[in-house]
């Protein structure tokens, strides 16, 4: 072990620890995993610092923190459409709608669920980091290690993929222009 290595993480990192475990605690769900995230957090950052030491250490910590919840998050997909079964059940206000039009709201969800996972996998992580996590093109770009053109291509993409799932025949008859600007407003462009 590099005693350097270990003396920086000490100085920059572990006097910190307070704050990192309000945060976490504030933004987990799961308190009973906050030990765990705050140790593979730990692990991330000596890991990275052990190549190269970030210049914010204290930023790069809790940077990394998000980027682990979002992980994690992603790899759960959050909350499963299905698992929450009956609408009712989330407890939100609903303008009296019908057993219909919940019925209709559910499956085109479920739809736009399951178009989402049909993206490809890069797709898919710019289509959820730029429109879900709200980064911007340059952060995502940055993020990614990719440029904002190859960003734009893969919103443009994935939109285009989801319609083409969600709307089916429509779009492979050429009807595409009501798909396009359905898709547009889906995806914020219609500003």
């Amino acid at each position: 072990m590099d005693d350097s290595l270990n003396s920086w993480f000490a100085r920059e990192i572990l006097v910190h620890e307070g704050a990192l475990m309000r945060y976490l605690l504030r933004s987990w769900f799961r308190r009973e995993e906050v030990h765990d995230l705050r140790q593979e957090i730990y692990v991330r950052v000596y890991e990275a610092a052990a190549r190269s030491r970030p210049a914010q250490p204290k930023s790069f910590m809790f940077t990394t923190a998000r980027h682990l919840m979002t992980d994690r998050l992603r790899r759960e997909r959050v909350v499963s459409i299905d698992a929450v079964g009956d609408i009712d059940a989330l407890n939100v206000m609903v303008d009296e709608a019908t057993p219909d039009r919940r019925l209709d709201a559910h499956q085109e969800l479920k739809r736009l669920a399951d178009a989402f996972d049909r993206l490809p996998d890069r797709c898919r992580e710019v289509v959820w980091l730029r429109r879900v996590e709200q980064l911007s093109q340059k952060q995502v770009a940055a993020r990614m290690g990719i440029s904002e053109k190859t960003v734009e291509k893969q919103i443009a993409k994935g939109a285009r993929l989801i319609a083409q799932y969600v709307h089916g025949d429509r779009h492979a008859r050429g009807d595409t222009h009501a798909g396009k600007r359905e898709t547009a407003i889906e995806f914020g462009h219609d500003r």
